[in-house]
């Protein structure tokens, strides 16, 4: 008896199948084409051209940490026990630093056991307490113009947004009101950024203490974006939502070391606050990482323990490039208010100019014919249209040239038309 080997079916007499494809889930598709694709495939064409683009497009801070911090990161990287998964939430001693800051900075106290988890930078922590507090059918409240993990974090948790404009603070927390007394079913969450991304507003401690009224009165949460707590100018301090009476049985706050302490490549961020919150975050997070390289963190509790003179410091740099570029744009026939606090100028397009163009368009003008990068508003939401986000990154002599080349852009403009 022989057997017979058959080789694959012949598809000869059947329709070809048709080709491979990719279906994306819903949260993506979701997601609105990203307004800042244009201006950054530009900026890229051009250098590498060879074009010396200045860039104040992105807040990514230019200025090296203390150095200190790099040693005691060189140190801890060469000790093989910091090498293994670390625990998700954080090493408790970074934890018990943070809530020192918390107690001598803002008179608030935590407990690092329950109230304090680490996280890879605090976007990725806000972005995974979204997924751990959102699902299909619930709102978040969230800031008009917004930054767009305020907005598409709670997307991609299947949640939806209101974005309510945040130039007033009272008329923010009225329409906060308004918006749960006349939603149903009423917003889960509220979402808070001071200093703000991108408008640089800022609020007085009072303002905290009624977001927690409206908080316990309507049901919501809350949740701090307190990314710019370092970076702040002439006596103005922001002020911490945890610092308000009754925030922690409402509410969890966001921090970063990346702005002051200039670590914003390490990614170090923190969540403190709520403990339920926090430990609804921790088990979203135990499934998806295995906690910070140890090294990083044995580093930041120095630079959190004997850097905060270098972190002031930091802010009088920022301070003369803020007056740099806003003096600078002034001069020129703009109409710009100085921050009190962050690491943005959000500065006003010339009505002239807008007039004839986008916001989109006017940036892609200024990176085109002025070697000068900036962010749309509109990038941030329609509420944000007719203004440009320049970031603080440059030193002043490079902000003086910026300034030159966006009125010489502006004037051949002028002359073509």
């Amino acid at each position: 008896m022989s057997s017979t080997i058959t080789g694959p079916a012949d598809d000869s007499d059947h329709s070809p199948n048709p080709p491979f494809e990719v279906v994306p889930a819903a949260r993506v598709t979701r997601l609105p084409p990203y307004m800042f694709g244009r201006i950054n495939n530009l900026l890229y064409k051009k250098r590498r051209a060879g074009s010396d683009v200045i860039d104040l497009g992105m807040g990514n801070p230019s200025d090296p940490p203390s150095e200190i911090v790099i040693d005691k990161l060189v140190e801890a990287a060469r000790d093989p026990n910091n090498h293994g998964y670390s625990k998700s939430n954080g090493i408790l001693n970074l934890r018990r630093e943070v809530a020192s800051k918390y107690l001598t900075k803002y008179g608030v106290r935590l407990d690092p056991e329950n109230e304090l988890m680490v996280c890879l930078g605090s976007k990725e922590g806000f972005s995974h307490m979204c997924l751990a507090l959102m699902g299909p059918g619930d709102t978040a409240i969230t800031p008009a113009p917004y930054f767009p993990v305020h907005m598409y974090a709670v997307a991609l948790a299947s949640g939806n947004v209101i974005a309510l404009e945040v130039a007033e603070s009272d008329k923010f927390l009225s329409n906060i009101a308004y918006t749960c007394q006349h939603l149903y079913p009423k917003p889960k969450l509220l979402i808070v950024n001071y200093p703000h991304n991108p408008s640089t507003v800022t609020v007085d401690p009072e303002f905290y203490v009624e977001v927690v009224k409206l908080a316990k009165r309507y049901g919501f949460m809350v949740i701090s974006d307190f990314a710019y707590a370092d970076v702040a100018f002439e006596g103005y301090k922001p002020p911490s939502f945890l610092a308000a009476p009754g925030a922690s049985e409402v509410g969890v706050e966001f921090t970063t070391m990346s702005k002051g302490y200039n670590m914003a490549g390490w990614r170090v961020g923190f969540c403190a606050g709520n403990a339920d919150m926090i430990r609804n975050l921790g088990v979203i997070k135990g499934y998806y990482d295995y906690g910070m390289f140890q090294a990083i963190q044995i580093a930041a509790i120095v630079a959190l323990r004997h850097t905060e003179a270098d972190v002031e410091r930091q802010s009088e740099i920022y301070l003369g490039r803020r007056n740099t570029l806003v003096e600078g744009l002034r001069r020129i026939g703009w109409s710009v208010d100085p921050p009190r606090a962050g690491m943005f100028v959000w500065a006003k397009i010339p009505p002239e100019w807008l007039a004839r163009m986008s916001t989109m368009d006017f940036a892609m003008m200024l990176l085109e014919d002025g070697d000068v990068a900036v962010s749309p508003g509109a990038g941030f939401g329609s509420a944000g249209e007719g203004y440009l986000r320049m970031a603080l990154v440059e030193n002043e002599e490079r902000l003086r040239q910026a300034v030159r080349q966006i009125s010489r852009c502006l004037e051949r403009q002028e002359k073509n038309t």
